[in-house]
Parts: structure tokens; C-alpha cells; sequence
């Protein structure tokens, strides 16, 4: 069968499974309204129905299924269209955008090389310290550009040190039918599946290193009233990139070596990889040349907006506050200096979106070196961030802060919490904690993680608070698992990324996913208990 039926088929099976969601959304709506649910929650169930659909099948495209709430929501008298357009702009859609920005101009000026090569260089050559090697690279990337970008970035410096090995491997070992040998083949499965998985679990260990995490504190940090007539934040407290890191760049850092063992058991000696391993990474940043005075600027600000997120807020670990955070001073101070008033203050002004439009408006402002031509160049240019930055998911997040606001505001996910959450009375909350992240794991495995989270979260955090449990005991850990689904290429960005390379077989991601998955479920639970409820004080 040739490429273009293949398209057409899927193409069919993407319309007729569009317009099940849209009979299925029919259907709820004629249906009457379940007891205790509002009309406006029963209508909001029915639209998030047709999305969750559209999504799925991607039907349309899924960006253009995150707009769905501007038009739906005012028609369906779930929403006024101020409301629900003022959720397209919240805070936490300009720090993913501040932070995608910063990502384009570390590619820009090559930095994303330079850190990824020096770190190569010095793990080492073999087959399993070369996939060790770009697996810390990539995760430290991650943790605080997109885990997309990150993979995208990682990719050509890995195919291109593929195809490097197999000339020095060629007559080193029997090829296969492609002209490949089998070690080389087998470094390519790990090599870049551990891109791919260490993009997501570098993501996962800061709060803005993947779109679920920002998704996450976006619902948390709604003003609107959740519990006894409080906010979430009010009720419960907030939820810092310190104490965040605290808990999951540990998680992160075991699930990688996890994530490597796995991949690397029983990868075939690599012929001649030692010998290439001296020079070949040496060369390649001697190809570089020496850092650019914009290389160097460009590495401050991000080493800079790195340390101002993870200090902004108090990092305490139960009783014991490790440092008090610049944030909650520096806002006394305005009020004290400036004039601003108790309200703006009680309202956590600065936060971190704040620090990244600032480093965004930076780059934008400062020289960089100029072209080869000796023309000005600024850090980065207007064009280069058009083209670069992810229009769609900054979409994908506002289509989704909308469905969580709407869920909030309608008591959809009071209502479906409640109903969930009352088969789970009784259960010791490490099973509860267990079951959630298993849920999510293989959930995400076919819906967007991002949809996932906006969608079941919510109705997670007003489970806990039926059982009388902290919520964050439940959404955190939730919010962590849609970032652990290793089994299929349409689960994350990453796996779509290096599936799209033709050097990975489904089985294979499958095969190795699987064990991921499982073992993500068990360290999550783990880490929530070990970890997070001390550092939280619950």
C-alpha cells in the first residue's frame, strides 16, 4: 500500500471519528440533566466530550479544537465571552511563552550545542555513555526550555553522530539489509528514545519545563472560590518552583537512570566507538569555535531567569524554611516605597511569568554580534521568534485553562469528583495516590497530556477534598504522571519527534515504554510520600 493511501485512510478514520464526537455531543445534550449536576455543568460535560473526541481522533487540527470554548461556551451560556477569553491570556501562557522565546534565542546563537557537547565529552564514548551522555544533556534542557524544543534540539547532533559511527563501524562488523550494523541500529533505538524520555522527565522535575506543569499551577492558582467559599491557594498555600524542584528533579534523576538501564540492557558493543570517542566531540566543539560575546549573554540571562524561578518563592521542607524566597520582600518593598496598596499585595503580583516577559524583553533589547555581512543584530529578532515560537500551544494551553476555569465555575468537577471519588472512600490514600498515577500514565498514552491534565485534574482536586485528603497529595502526582507515558509515538511531543525519524519501530517504543511506565507509577507514589508531603508540611 503506497504512502498516499495510507493518508487517505487515516484521513477517513480521523472524519468519522470527528463526527462520532460530534453525534456524542448531541446525544449528552439532549439527555436531561444528571441530579445535583447544574444545566450549565451538563452542557459544559457535552462540549468537553466533543473536545476530548477531537483531540483524540484529531479530526481537526488540535490546536483549532482549543479554540472551541470562545465559540461554544457563550452559545451554550457556559460562559460570557469576556470570561472565557480572559483565560487565553492568563499569566502562566506568557511564562510558556517567555520561556520559548529564551529557547529560540539559546538556538539561535548555538548555545544548545555547546552545553549539549560539553556535557557529551565528558561522560564518555562507549555505546551506553553515549546514550547516558545526551540523556543528561537533553533532561537539563528540558527542565527549562520545552521538552519539544529540547528534543528538537538534541535530535541532529544525535543523527549526526550516527551516521559519524557508522562509517568508522562500516568495516568494523556485519551490516544489515539498510547498510547499518546491528550495534549501530541499536544505539539508534536508544539513543533516541532516551531523547525523547529524557525530555519528558526533564520536563517534569521544574514548573515550567513541560506545559503540564504550568497547566497544573494555572488551575491551582485560580482566584476563583473552591473550597468554603476560599481559593485554592488560600485554602492550601502555593506551590513554588522550590519546593517543586525539591521534590521531582530527584524523581527525574532516578527515572532517568531507570530510563537508561532499560534502554541500554543489552545493547551490542559498539566497534571502534572508543577510538572515535577521543576526538570526535573535541572536534565538534572545536568546529564551534570560541563563545560569541552573544553566547555569553545569552547564557547569563538563562543561568540568571534559572535562578530568579527557583528563588522567587520560600523552599521550605516541612517546619524548616531553607530560604526565604525575594519574592514576598520585594513586593513589602513596594508597598512600603511606592505606594502600592495591601490589595496588590495580598494578590502575589510578581510571579513567574513576570521574570520571563523580563528576559524576553531582554533579548529583544541587547545587541548581539553582528551578521557576517556587519549588520546590527539584536539577541533575538521579531521574525526569528515568529517563526520559532509554538503558536499552537500556546493555543493548546489557553483551550485548556478555559475548560478548568468553566469546570471551577459550573461545579462539573465538584460534581463528577464527588461521584468518582465516593467509590475510593476507604482506601489507604498510598493505593488512592497508586491508582491516580496509573490512571493518568495510561491515559495520556492516547489523549494530550495537556487536555488530560486540564480535564481530570480539576475533578481530582475536588475528589480530595470530598475525602477530606490535601488535594495536592492527588493533583500534584497526577499532573507529574501525564508526563511519564513512554509507550506510544502520539502520547507526547518527544515520542512523536524521534519516532518520526524511521530508525524506531512501534514494538520497540512499546516494548521499552511499557517498563517505564510501571516503574514511573511506583517512584511517583514514592516520591509524593518521601518527598512531597514533608516538603508541603502535610
Amino acid at each position: 500500500m503506497s504512502g498516499v493511501d495510507v493518508d487517505c485512510r487515516k484521513e477517513r478514520l480521523a472524519r468519522f471519528s470527528g463526527l462520532g464526537a460530534g453525534v456524542l455531543f448531541l446525544l449528552v445534550l439532549a439527555l436531561p440533566t444528571p441530579e445535583g449536576l447544574t444545566p450549565e455543568g451538563h452542557r459544559l460535560g457535552a462540549v468537553t466530550l466533543l473536545m476530548a473526541g477531537l483531540w483524540l481522533s484529531q479530526a481537526i487540527p488540535i490546536a483549532a479544537t482549543a479554540l472551541l470554548p470562545l465559540a461554544l461556551y457563550p452559545l451554550l451560556a457556559i460562559q460570557s465571552a469576556d470570561e472565557v477569553s480572559g483565560s487565553y491570556l492568563d499569566s502562566n501562557v506568557f511564562l510558556f511563552l517567555g520561556g520559548f522565546v529564551l529557547a529560540a534565542a539559546i538556538e539561535k546563537w548555538n548555545l544548545h550545542r555547546r552545553l549539549a557537547l560539553h556535557i557529551v565529552a565528558i561522560v564518555g564514548c562507549s555505546s551506553k555513555r553515549i546514550v547516558l551522555g545526551f540523556m543528561i544533556a537533553t533532561a537539563f534542557l528540558s527542565m527549562w526550555i520545552s521538552n519539544t524544543a529540547s528534543t528538537m534540539l538534541m535530535l541532529p547532533i544525535s543523527l549526526a553522530l550516527l551516521a559519524a559511527l557508522a562509517d568508522v563501524t562500516r568495516d568494523e562488523s556485519a551490516s544489515s539489509s539498510d547498510g547499518e550494523s546491528p550495534a549501530i541500529q541499536g544505539l539508534g533505538v536508544a539513543l533516541l528514545l532516551g531523547i525523547a524520555y529524557a525530555s519528558s522527565l526533564g520536563g517534569l522535575s521544574t514548573t515550567v519545563g513541560t506545559p503540564t506543569n504550568v497547566q497544573f499551577l494555572s488551575i491551582w492558582n485560580d482566584p476563583v472560590p473552591a473550597v468554603d467559599g476560599k481559593s485554592l491557594v488560600e485554602a492550601y498555600g502555593t506551590i513554588s518552583m522550590g519546593s517543586w524542584m525539591a521534590a521531582f528533579v530527584p524523581l527525574g534523576l532516578v527515572m532517568l537512570v531507570a530510563a537508561w538501564l532499560v534502554l541500554t540492557w543489552g545493547v551490542p558493543h559498539l566497534p571502534g566507538a572508543e577510538r572515535l570517542g577521543r576526538s570526535f566531540f573535541r572536534d565538534r566543539l572545536r568546529s564551534l569555535g570560541k563563545p560569541s560575546r552573544s553566547e555569553r549573554v545569552v547564557l547569563f540571562l538563562f543561568a540568571a531567569t534559572a535562578a530568579l524561578w527557583m528563588t522567587r518563592a520560600p523552599l521550605k521542607f516541612g517546619d524548616v524554611t531553607l530560604f526565604a524566597g525575594w519574592g514576598k520582600p520585594l513586593t513589602n518593598w513596594l508597598v512600603t516605597h511606592i505606594g502600592a496598596s495591601e490589595g496588590f499585595a495580598k494578590k502575589l503580583p510578581i510571579h513567574d511569568s513576570t521574570i520571563a516577559m523580563l528576559t524576553a524583553i531582554l533579548l529583544f533589547a541587547i545587541p548581539g554580534d553582528p551578521d557576517p555581512d556587519g549588520r546590527p543584530r539584536r539577541l533575538m529578532d521579531w521574525e526569528t521568534a515568529h517563526h520559532r515560537l509554538p503558536w499552537g500551544i500556546l493555543l493548546l494551553i489557553g483551550g485548556g485553562l478555559a475548560m478548568a476555569g468553566a469546570f471551577q465555575s459550573t461545579g462539573l468537577s465538584k460534581w463528577v469528583g464527588q461521584s468518582l471519588f465516593t467509590q475510593a472512600e476507604g482506601l489507604p490514600l498510598v493505593v488512592l495516590v497508586a491508582g491516580v498515577c496509573l490512571l493518568m500514565t495510561f491515559l495520556t498514552e492516547f489523549t494530550t497530556n495537556v487536555a488530560t491534565v486540564s480535564t481530570l485534574v480539576p475533578i481530582m482536586i475536588q475528589g480530595a477534598i470530598f475525602l477530606g485528603v490535601d488535594p495536592r497529595l492527588i493533583a500534584i502526582p497526577a499532573t507529574v504522571s501525564a508526563s511519564c507515558a513512554f509507550m506510544l509515538p502520539i502520547a507526547t511531543p518527544p515520542n512523536a519527534i524521534v519516532f518520526g525519524s524511521g530508525k524506531i519501530t512501534m514494538p520497540q517504543m512499546m516494548r521499552a515504554g511499557l517498563w517505564l511506565n510501571l516503574i514511573g507509577v511506583g517512584l511517583t507514589t514514592l516520591a509524593t510520600f518521601a518527598l512531597l508531603k514533608p516538603l508541603l508540611g502535610l
